[in-house]
């Protein structure tokens, strides 16, 4: 589906705004890698992208992978722009650069939608999301492109069905330089976690693509290049457990068909250990992650954020569940909860040590707005507007003592030695479980072997020998090169190595605490 076009031809510059440094965005891994330079591609301005009118010109910049030119700038006649709370700062920063150009600029994606007042600068804010709204855009836009004399607020009322979105404009993307894939297959969750902003921007009642799309997208996916994981940014891959389930079939075929190149990765609550059906299937479909956002190991804490689900099983046993379907468990981690106590961190190390979870984010709690830990707070008198801080809120342990307890945990938790055991675990009882599957006759090209073989000299050199922790790498790799398991080798010791400098850049206050910190800080490595 396209929107409708008046007969007036528009030049749109779509462009992605640069990533603060963060935990989960895994910059660090990308020296070690063969051209990594960003995350993953983002859905929203490629959505966009392929939703405006034919005969619409659309170019596409990601500036985590280079800096926008001033003959793209000229080229244009409109600016779109699209981002997080984390790329606040430099989504500001485009604007500005684009009005130096006398161009509008529009702005759209879930900061605007949950907080338009942080851009008074935009030209238009697009609330909420693709639906009419987008189409009053287009329509204004079609009308006349130069700048509105003042800021013009649109809102989505009507939903575009997810059914009718069209496939994203992957080809618009250099799909071989991104970290990971993404697609989207549902949007919203049923559940009220005090802290998420999800059910508020989204909804309660996830809306989803069709088996065909998800297919179609995928298959897209691939003749642009990508060929490694592939993350659905869903926001509860589980939302709808029959969705899930109708799903995953055509899932399974198309990884036989494709020979199973792709890897999958998701989001979904814990309450999926419950569902082994499930797990089957996903297993089947060579699903090798999922991101759970446990938030805290305590019950009182689960409880009073509103996340009862997460009890609806251990824990520990929720994990090890996921973990005997060869799916590796990725863990959301809150700190500073008005349940905590001054001894929480060590609570926190302990349950790192025994789930044998390789990656924790670990963040400090953020009040968003659209969310009911917001409204409580605003009523408690525990907001706090203060740009220097790492939170927006009041806690009930004193502030100092918090971060310094954040600090602690990941300092500890990310030591090279935890690190590198905690990864031994997953090969030793968890990887084991996953799927068998044929080496595919594109894996055996010289491409791919050549790709494999630099990344192995990055990660030799690089962590082998230039590395500070060396010693325990050695012993991982010398472990993992013994049983020719050289992509276990690859794709632990990439992970790691971001994991260990970033928690060490965290641990000395180089590093925001929470990833949705209106503290704000420059990206670390500027777009070229």
């Amino acid at each position: 589906m396209r929107a409708e076009n008046n007969g007036t031809s528009r030049r749109i510059l779509c462009v992605f705004p640069r990533y603060t440094s963060s935990f989960g965005t895994f910059e660090h891994s990308y020296p070690l890698t063969d051209g990594v330079r960003a995350f993953m591609p983002p859905q929203g301005l490629l959505l966009i992208s392929a939703y405006l009118p034919k005969d619409w010109q659309v170019k596409f910049v990601d500036e985590n992978l280079r800096r926008t030119t001033k003959e793209e700038f000229e080229w244009a006649e409109a600016v779109f722009v699209s981002g997080m709370h984390i790329q606040r700062q430099q989504m500001n920063d485009i604007c500005r650069r684009a009005h130096e150009f006398d161009l509008p600029v529009a702005l759209g994606g879930p900061s605007v939608s949950a907080c338009p007042d942080y851009y008074p600068s935009f030209d238009y804010l697009h609330v909420g999301e693709l639906g009419d709204a987008t189409n009053q855009l287009i329509e204004i836009l079609s009308r006349d492109a130069s700048r509105p004399d003042e800021q013009v607020v649109l809102t989505t009322k009507d939903r575009v069905p997810m059914t009718e979105f069209p496939i994203p404009a992957y080809e618009l993307a250099d799909v071989k330089k991104y970290f990971l894939g993404s697609i989207q297959y549902s949007s919203g969750c049923p559940y009220q976690c005090e802290f998420c902003d999800i059910p508020g921007l989204y909804g309660r009642n996830p809306r989803i693509k069709t088996p065909e799309q998800i297919i179609a997208e995928l298959d897209r996916l691939r003749e642009c290049g990508m060929t490694d994981t592939v993350y659905f940014v869903d926001d509860n891959f589980i939302g709808n457990r029959k969705a899930a389930m109708d799903l995953l079939p055509h899932l399974i075929e198309w990884q036989k068909r494709t020979g199973y190149v792709v890897r999958l990765a998701c989001e979904a609550t814990l309450n999926i250990a419950k569902r082994p059906e499930i797990l089957e299937k996903m297993r089947e479909a060579y699903f090798i992650t999922i991101f759970c956002g446990i938030e805290t190991p305590d019950p009182d804490a689960l409880k009073a954020m509103h996340k009862d689900h997460n009890m609806m099983v251990p824990i520990l046993e929720g994990v090890h569940t996921i973990n005997s379907y060869g799916m590796e468990v990725v863990s959301g981690i809150i700190m500073g909860l008005d349940t905590d106590k001054p001894n929480t961190s060590e609570a926190l190390l302990a349950f790192v040590e025994e789930s044998r979870i390789p990656l924790l984010t670990i963040n400090l709690l953020q009040a968003l707005p659209k969310t009911p830990l917001w409204d409580r707070l605003e009523k408690e008198g525990r907001l706090i507007e203060d740009d220097g801080r790492d939170s927006n809120v009041d806690f009930l342990l004193p502030y100092d003592e918090v971060v310094a307890s954040w600090k602690h945990a990941m300092a500890v938790a990310y030591e090279p030695e935890k690190v590198y055991a905690r990864f031994q675990y997953q090969c030793d009882h968890v990887y084991p479980h996953r799927l068998k599957v044929p080496v595919a006759d594109e894996m055996k090209t010289w491409p791919n072997i050549r790709r494999g073989l630099v990344m192995l000299r990055n990660i030799f050199w690089k962590v082998g020998v230039l590395g500070d922790y060396k010693r325990v790498f050695w012993k991982f790799a010398f472990g993992r090169i013994k049983r020719a398991d050289i992509e276990g080798l690859i794709g632990c010791t990439l992970i790691a190595h971001h994991l260990i400098t970033f928690a060490r850049a965290a641990s000395s206050g180089k590093q925001n605490a929470s990833n949705y910190s209106i503290r704000l800080r420059e990206a670390a490595v500027p777009a070229e």
